[in-house]
């Protein structure tokens, strides 16, 4: 694990920050797994985040708790799309580090069918 990512080892949440049009920064506490080299999470595909990674993938992260309040200091990283097998591969880690919580989230899901999408974050 390179220096950067030591700061999420053992935590729950990292705070994302995408950004607006203008520039401005939206931050959003997420789950995630860091998974060969990168930081890797899944969200709702029509969520406001995604519509900022699609247009702009730089993002900064830093630990929080569930609430978004940083525990750490800020790193910069850029996004990418996650598909196929590296999607289900990470879909499954999620689904082991989060336990119940996480299979509540998926029943929610599944009643509502609305479709998640997963973004890989390498540090910059």
């Amino acid at each position: 694990m390179s220096n950067k990512l030591n700061q999420f080892d053992g935590r729950r949440y990292v705070s994302l920050e995408t950004y607006r049009r203008n520039g401005t920064p939206v931050r959003t506490p997420v789950w995630f797994v860091e998974h060969n080299g990168e930081l890797k999470f899944y969200t709702m595909a029509a969520s406001g985040k995604v519509t900022r990674l699609r247009r702009d993938p730089r993002v900064r992260i830093a630990p929080c708790d569930s609430r978004g309040n940083v525990k750490g200091g800020w790193v910069e990283g850029t996004t990418r799309s996650l598909e196929g097998q590296e999607a289900r591969q990470v879909h499954a880690m999620l689904n082991r580090k989060y336990g119940w919580q996480r299979g509540l989230i998926n029943l929610l899901v599944r009643l509502r069918r609305r479709p998640r999408t997963g973004y890989a974050i390498r540090l910059t």
